[in-house]
Parts: C-alpha cells; structure tokens; sequence
C-alpha cells in the first residue's frame, strides 16, 4: 500500500511541469464567481495589471493574495486567448449569531465580546474565528468559577451564501474549593495561615464572597501575602516550592496544594548607609525603619528605602535610587544591610500640564498648587498639590503623573488629570417614624460657580419645622494670599409645633460679611459679623422658661453677632478619606451693642486611623458649652441640640436632653457627642465611591434643672451605607439604641440624599 501511495506521489510531480503556466501578455481580467464582493475589490487585490506579463511566479502570487482577503474560500485561475479568468468562491457571510442557555452573562455582553473576537453578524464567516469565539466565551465561566461549563456550535447553510450560527451553551455548576493544604510549614499553624488567604472553602458568607471559587489571580495574591508575612517575620529564606490544583472530574470540587519551605529566622546584625546621601548622614540614619537585633522585615526595608528617597525627592532628587545590599551569615542566621544611595541627578519641573477640566478653569487648580514650574522637584510638595486639589471636592478622581522630559535628564513635568463631577447639589434629608411618617428638607447649592471656584448657596427648606430662604457668596481667593471674602443673607421661619422641641415660632431676617485667612498649609481662621432681626411667637401657652425670655427681652429682638473660629484638615484626601486629622473650633458671640448677651463655643475633633489596605477607622468628638453675660440668660432658641444623623443615631433628630412636662425637648446650654466609625468598601465592589460602616454613637445635651428622661449619656450602635452617586451624595443610616429609656424619641431608619447638577 506504501509502494502505490509513493508511485502515485511520483507521478504526481511529474505532471507538475504541465500545470505551468505559459508566459502571456494578459489583455484583460475577468472575475467569475463573485456574489457579495465587488469586481473592484478583487483588482485592487490582484498583483496583474491589463498588459502585464503573466507568468509562474505572478499567478501563485496572485492566488496568495487573494487568499489572503479572507473573503474566499477557493481560488483558482485560468486563461483563454489572452485573457486571465479569475474563478472564486466566496466565504458565507454571517446573517445571524443566536446564544442559548445563557444566565450569568447578558447576551448582548457575549455578543459584543464575539466581534471583538471577529465574530459578529453581517462579516465573513471563519471556522477559525468561531473556534476562537467558543474558547473565549468558556474563559469568561471559568474566571467565575464554572469550570464544567460546556459550550457547542451549530453552523446553518442559508440562502444567497449565508449561514446562522447558534451557540448552544451549558453553564453548570460552580466548582467549590473543596480542600486547601500547605505542607512544610512549622512555625505557623496551618490554620493561621488559611486565614490570611482570600480563597477558602466554603462557609456561611462564601454566597456572598465568592472566596471558596477559585482564581489563580486571587491565588498569585495569597501567594505574595503569605510570602510578606513570612518575610516580614524574619523568614528571609522563605520560599513557595509548588502549587498544584487540582478538580474532580465531574468538575465540581477543587482541591490545592501549596508546598513552603520556612528556612530558618534571621535576625539584623548591622545596619549601615554608603553612597553621596547629600543631606546628612545622620538624618538619612533617622529615617531607618530596622536597626541591629532586630527581627528581620522585609516592610521594614522597603519603607525605609522609601523613606531616604521621598527624603531626596524634597531637595529635587526624583529619580533617586535606594537600595538594601545584605550581607548573610547562614550559621549564625543573622543578616546585615548597607543601604546604598544614588540621588542621581537633581531635576526641576519643566512644565504642570491639567488635563480633565473641561468646566473649571486651569487657575483654580494652579493656585492649589504648591510645586511651581521652573523650581527644583520636590515630592512632598506635589503630595500637599494633591490633596489641596481633592480637597477642592470638584472632581471625583485627581491623579498626578510625573514623567521626565524626553532628551533632558534634569527635567520632568507634572500631569495633572482629573476627572470632574457635578457641583451643583439639589440636597434632600429626612427620616421616618410612626408618629410623623416622612419629613423632608431640601437645599440648592452650586460650590463651583461658572468654573471660577467661587461658593454659590441658595436654600429653600420647607419642611413643617423650618422654613429657610437664604443666599450666600463666598470668594475663596479673595485676595491672591488665599484670603477668602463671603456674604450671605437669609430670612429663616421656625415652627416646632410637630416636633420634639419645646412649642414655639420665630421669624428672622439677617446678613452677615465673614472672611477666611489661612494661618499654614493645613489651617486657617475665619471671622465675620451678621446682624440678626427676630420675632418670637408662641402657639400655645409658653412653658416658664419661654416666658421668662419674653419678660427679660421681649417677643421682637436685634442682635450683631460675631463669629471667629479655627480649622485644621490635614486629611490625605477628600474624595476617599484614610488618614488624618480635622479639627475646628467655632465661638458665636453677641456683641453688647444690641439687646442679647450670649456666648456659643464648638469644638469637634476627627482623626482617621488607617486599619488595614481596606479598613478606615474614623473618631470624633464634639463638645459645645453656651451662656449668656452682663446678667442676660442664654436666649432659649440658641440652645445646644442632639439626636439623628450628625450626633446619635437610632434617635430622632433633636430629642436627646432636657424635657418639659410635655415631654418635649428643650435643648442645653452643654453638648457633648462620640462617634466610632469603622468603615470599609463593599466586599466585591472596586468602586470607592460606595463605602459600608459599622458604628457606635454617643451623646447628650444638658443643663441646669434637667426634667425628667433628660439625664444621662444616650448610645446606640448600627450600620450606615453611603454612596457618592452620580446624582449626588445619598447616606442611609440604620441605628439602634443602646440604653433606652422610657420616654425616648426612637427613629432606627434615616437617610439623606441629594440630586447633583
């Protein structure tokens, strides 16, 4: 049989000469077969003109060519009296692609993913393409854990030479992370180790997780996490011999071996600096996280290599390379490191490029920057650029790039992008209980007038307690120094008939000037004077106290209010706050020239603790004092309030205190409150504009002669979701208290939300 095949083959190339074309001139070209694809197509193709010679060589390349279109499956040629007969079949076209089956997926996501693969109604059909587009769409389950997935073609001959493809697809079951074992590991336990990994067998939270499918992404991370912890323990030969995974084969279950060798822990024998440093040797020996006897830890190096070069990035030296030489003694498992400088070459900042803006004009972001064009780099004042820029809260991201300046080694710009958001904010709040069902406020503000960075605020509050209508101004550079200049003017309606405060109306009419003057790069002071006009009324008989003020200063009173006040922020950001400090104080005070004498003093404290990469822990305190002088009282309605979102949570807003006989708040001339806030992202959600939070309040308001269900702290504890949504900010809150009393005003659920513009 071999012998016939081999005579045959010979044969063959024997007759290959009379498959030779004859050299001819071609006098025309003729193009049979075609359906869809235009004659035109096919010269443009065609590497033989009308008068060329034809030969061997032309026509197989020729045929190559038209292969290579893609738009044919056959290509032959021939020639008769001088004329080239080009004879073609063309591929199908795809009239129709169909998905079936599908749940975890939107079709026309799968769709869009095909004609990225080639694949897409209305193209030429490819067997190698569809091959392509199968394999793809089985990734896609894989990577969510379905590895049994199975996937089948059907391909439909239509009429004018199309054809309908369908995909016939199975999804099955998802694969579970049956078992997880380490071996060689001795100093730690198994299930120490098992807990720092995100893959893990399933557990009560797993449908919610999806830790328990696996992922070699999510195993690389656990890999790399279990190799920092080893080495910053002093494991510095620590190594990950294998991996292997495994899965049934009814694909449901997954099992993974992961093999260590521990080595053994070393110790710091000596630590030491060489190369030019610059600065003194003695402040770079300052910023060295490690020092002899130490354990050993890789974090330990790398954040004090980070350390010494943010340190020379502050005198221009941006390209500065610090790098940790060990020395090891594997008798005695000790390590020493000589940390060797390199500053490189001093550069300066050729040029900030802003990119984003498309409605704030560049100044408004210049003037937040420290870092100026023409002076030497330094990274400490790009980082404060930074923040003072997110602080601005127009812009939902704010990146800083700075890359060297192609051909000139001393020079780098600064890129700033930055994508923008909406300013202007339609603000909407309320909360339910039984008693009053839904109560609403709502305030229209713009914090980025025309792009020009100035403070734009008209409020209209109708809710049934106060009814506001005010206007405010506010330059935030008045003057080049960041001097700010603001104006406001109001005319605010109470009416606390359908609330927990004592039963009472007012109508005020005020106007105020104040200005901010910043006293360092995080802080500054703010002052201002407002003159105020108020009418009291009473809508039942006043309790006491109501009436004692009416007897001292009359239902109609005038007062000129000054205000001075201190706030500090030195937070790493504002669009998504990790660390830092805000502090403010505040002191309101009636001037003698009119009829009151009182005083109001604020201070609030939050510090954000960085947890973790992922946790946030927030603290605040607020406490508040007030009284009157020259023998005035306090006027009543200038009163310290608690209660609801912005103080404790889990009960309605201002009803913690002093209550009259009514049982209706009367507010304090004290305040104290205490927040805990641990907060963290959505597990499963990259989006930093969610954040969950689980917290615990505190809190009371009181004073002197206290009635009854006012004494005492108040505490409750629950969970708040907020969301930075495109349409505006929107908190939800769900509280509950701690330590109940009797007559206690409870309020569990409360929101705010807003509309952006």
């Amino acid at each position: 049989m071999k012998l016939k095949k081999l005579i045959g083959l010979i044969y063959l190339l024997c007759l290959s000469p009379a498959w030779a074309i004859e050299p001819f001139v071609v006098k025309d070209i003729r193009v049979e077969g075609i359906q869809r694809t235009e004659a035109g197509t096919v010269f443009s193709y065609l590497p033989v003109k009308v008068g060329d010679t034809m030969d061997d060589q032309q026509a197989a390349a020729a045929i190559r060519a038209l292969y290579a279109t893609g738009f044919f499956k056959d290509v032959s040629l021939e020639v008769e009296q001088g004329v080239l007969i080009v004879l073609v079949r063309e591929r199908p076209s795809i009239a129709s692609i169909e998905v079936n089956g599908v749940k975890d997926f939107p079709k026309d996501q799968l769709k869009e993913n095909m004609k990225y693969a080639g694949l897409a109604e209305a193209r030429i059909f490819d067997k190698g393409v569809l091959d392509k587009a199968t394999q793809e769409m089985k990734l896609q389950y894989v990577a969510r854990g379905k590895y049994g997935v199975s996937v089948t073609t059907t391909v439909t001959e239509l009429e004018r030479n199309r054809v309908g493809v369908v995909f016939n697809v199975v999804e099955g079951e998802v694969s579970k992370i049956k078992q997880i074992n380490l071996v060689g590991n001795h100093a730690y336990k198994e299930d120490e180790l098992l807990g720092m990994m995100k893959l893990s067998t399933p557990d009560w939270m797993s449908w919610f997780s999806k830790d328990d499918q696996y992922s070699k992404q999510k195993l690389s991370a656990d890999m790399e996490t279990m190799r920092s912890f080893y080495m910053d323990n002093g494991y510095l030969e620590f190594n990950i011999v294998s991996t292997q995974v495994s899965i049934t084969p009814d694909k449901k279950d997954i099992y993974i071996t992961i093999n260590i060798t521990e080595g053994a822990k070393y110790t710091v024998s000596k630590v030491g600096v060489a190369g030019n440093t610059l600065i003194p040797k003695e402040e770079v020996e300052k910023l060295i996280q490690i020092k002899a006897g130490d354990t050993f830890s890789r974090k330990a190096l790398t954040e004090t290599s980070k350390k010494i070069s943010q340190r020379l990035g502050e005198e221009g030296y941006a390209f500065a390379n610090v790098n940790a030489i060990p020395e090891l003694d594997k008798e005695k498992h000790q390590v020493a490191f000589n940390f060797m400088v390199d500053p490189g070459q001093r550069v300066y900042v050729r040029r900030i490029n802003i990119a984003g803006n498309d409605k704030t004009r560049d100044e408004v972001i210049r003037r937040e920057f420290r870092q100026i064009e023409g002076a030497w780099f330094d990274a400490e004042k790009i980082k404060k650029s930074k923040q003072r820029v997110d602080k601005l809260d127009f812009f939902s991201e704010v990146n800083v790039e700075t890359p060297p300046v192609q051909g000139a080694a001393d020079q780098m710009d600064v890129n700033v992008s930055v994508k923008e958001k909406s300013t202007g904010t339609l603000s909407v709040g309320g909360g339910y209980t039984q008693g009053e069902g839904i109560t609403l406020t709502a305030s229209v503000k713009q914090a980025n007038l025309f792009g020009s960075g100035n403070y734009f605020q008209t409020q209209i509050n109708t809710s049934k307690v106060n009814q506001v209508y005010s206007f405010s101004y506010t330059n935030p550079y008045f003057t080049d120094e960041g001097v700010s200049r603001g104006f406001n003017v109001y005319k605010r309606n109470s009416d606390t008939t359908s609330t927990a405060i004592n039963q009472y109306s007012t109508q005020t009419y005020g106007g105020g000037i104040n200005f901010g003057v910043p006293v360092g790069e995080d802080q500054s002071i703010s002052y201002g004077l407002s003159y105020e006009d108020t009418q009291l009324g009473f809508l039942i008989s006043p309790a006491g106290r109501l009436m004692n003020y009416v007897n001292t200063f009359g239902l109609h009173t005038r007062n000129l209010v000054g205000t001075v006040g201190w706030n500090r922020d030195s937070r790493d950001s504002a669009i998504y706050t990790t660390d830092g400090t805000v502090q403010r104080a505040y002191a309101e005070i009636a001037m003698p020239a009119f009829d009151m004498r009182y005083y109001k003093l604020n201070y609030e404290h939050q510090r954000y603790y960085p947890v973790s990469s992922n946790l946030t822990l927030l603290l605040n305190g607020e406490a508040g004092i007030a009284g009157g002088y020259s023998n005035k009282p306090l006027p009543f309605f200038k009163n310290f309030y608690a209660g609801g979102i912005g103080s404790v949570r889990g009960y309605e807003n201002n009803s913690l205190g002093p209550r009259d006989i009514n049982n209706q708040a009367l507010g304090g001339r004290k305040r104290v409150v205490g927040n805990a806030e641990l907060m963290m992202p959505v597990p499963g959600i990259k989006d930093k504009s969610v954040r969950l939070s689980g917290f615990v309040d505190a809190g009371t308001v009181f004073d002197s002669g206290e009635m009854q269900g006012a004494t005492g702290m108040r505490y409750s504890t629950g969970v708040t979701a907020t969301w930075v949504s495109p349409m505006g900010p929107v908190t939800l809150s769900y509280g509950v208290p701690i330590n109940e009393r009797h007559l206690d005003k409870v309020q569990r659920f409360q929101f705010t939300m807003g509309n952006m513009f």
